[in-house]
């Protein structure tokens, strides 16, 4: 399409080129990166988190006996370890074997004594497992529960890297406790109550030990940590980065917010389905064992932090669904932002002078100080790595609060420059008044 040049008078007319308006269209390479980050983020997230419980928690020995600590306090693992520590003793010495050759010259005269025989062993036996209950719930056995659970930890760890040595061991395709302290303190204890018939009498090494799982893929655990522990604690910054550069290069960035907050709540409801089968898997490998009816009680303490951080993963999805909605481009969310923006500018433009000063500052630099803001609210969350859903809740609340005081400072600055006078236009020299 071209128009006539009559530039100059009398001259012959040219066509000019008109060039047709240039139309914005989003890249698609920047679209692609958007895709391709979004779909490695669902994929790693998941794993990311269980890699990350798993090097925070079985790595870190001081995290590990903070989680299992309150076992101790357990009836079922208490009645676990009460059985096998008193079927153990009674199985090495025969209570009923002893009163009988004890008694033996006075149960030849007086036959009716061997009557008595069984009712002594019986309670014998009773104050044995007396014992050791009494022994599980002092404060004697919660120090020694701390100091077992340190070795387990460290014996773990030595064991996925092929040392089987420790409190934790291989024992054939089984994965076995050593409880040798337990049995010792409590003969002691049976020992300086009068039963010295316990004193000397040996404990094979077999009956000292609780089989915690089988483990005849140890083989493949052992490559698989080998590999995975390295990554675990950052493999959760690089899914967490991938997030973020998805939002950063989206055009439309409330709709990858709720593209990212659908996301997070699948792996969320994927890490539950998890945890599920994981724990339907353990306590069948745990059934017909001593510590069998402990192995639920067990798993879900063990898991505790995990299961925590996926709940907030699902609450942190729904919020930021919430976030992307009320700041998109749609009827209602524009209506809400409207009236809730309306609302605090209102309270900041009925704010004194020197409210207004600082507010026009915040006004021109509104945008980075909202994004400080929620960087802020992500280093409150996750602080001391101790993810939980009142810790979100209160991080959520400090974001919130902070944004309507920016919004509020917003109103008091514009407030503060409409309200100031208008210059007079200069007259311009030559011309008519």
């Amino acid at each position: 399409m071209s128009v006539p040049d009559s530039t100059q008078s009398g001259g012959p007319e040219r066509s000019v080129p008109v060039q047709a308006p240039e139309v914005n269209r989003p890249s698609k390479g920047r679209s692609a990166a958007v895709i391709i980050c979004l779909v490695l983020a669902a994929l790693l997230t998941t794993p990311a988190a269980i890699a990350y419980w798993g090097q925070r928690t079985l790595n870190d020995t001081t995290r590990y006996v903070n989680t299992v600590g309150p076992l101790v306090n357990s009836p079922e693992v208490q009645a676990a370890i009460a059985t096998k520590v008193t079927d153990t003793i009674q199985e090495q010495v025969d209570i009923e074997a002893i009163l009988n050759d004890a008694f033996s010259g006075v149960i030849t005269d007086r036959p009716r004594l061997q009557r008595l025989v069984g009712p002594l062993s019986a309670a014998i036996n009773s104050l044995v497992d007396r014992q050791v209950r009494e022994f599980l719930a002092s404060d004697e056995f919660a120090d020694l529960w701390t100091a077992i659970n340190t070795r387990a930890q460290q014996s773990l760890q030595r064991l996925l890297k092929g040392d089987e040595s420790g409190a934790v061991s291989l024992q054939g395709d089984q994965i076995v406790l050593d409880v040798s302290d337990v049995i010792d303190r409590v003969k002691q204890r049976l020992v300086d109550r009068g039963l010295t018939i316990l004193q000397n009498v040996p404990v094979p090494n077999v009956d000292k030990q609780i089989v915690l799982m089988e483990a005849p893929q140890l083989k493949q655990l052992r490559t698989i940590y080998a590999f995975a522990n390295p990554l675990a604690q950052w493999l959760i910054v690089l899914v967490a980065g991938l997030y973020l550069l998805a939002l950063v290069l989206a055009r439309r960035r409330p709709r990858a917010t709720v593209i990212i907050g659908v996301l997070l709540a699948a792996n969320a409801l994927l890490v539950a389905l998890a945890l599920t089968i994981g724990r339907q898997l353990f306590i069948d490998a745990l059934a017909g064992t001593t510590f069998g009816p402990a192995s639920a009680v067990f798993y879900d303490t063990l898991l505790a932090y995990l299961d925590r951080g996926r709940q907030v993963f699902l609450w942190l999805g729904l919020i930021l669904v919430v976030i992307g909605w009320f700041a998109g481009q749609n009827r209602y969310g524009t209506a809400v932002r409207t009236v809730v923006n309306d609302a605090l500018e209102s309270v900041g433009a009925a704010l004194p002078g020197p409210v207004g000063s600082a507010g026009g500052w915040v006004a021109s630099n509104v945008r980075w100080l909202r994004v400080a803001v929620g960087l802020l609210g992500v280093v409150v969350l996750l602080w001391g790595n101790d993810v939980s859903l009142s810790r979100l809740f209160w991080s959520l609340a400090l974001v919130v609060g902070l944004l309507a005081v920016l919004q509020v400072l917003v109103g008091a600055g514009r407030a503060t420059a409409a309200s100031r006078p208008v210059p007079p236009a200069e007259a311009v020299p030559g011309t008519a008044n």
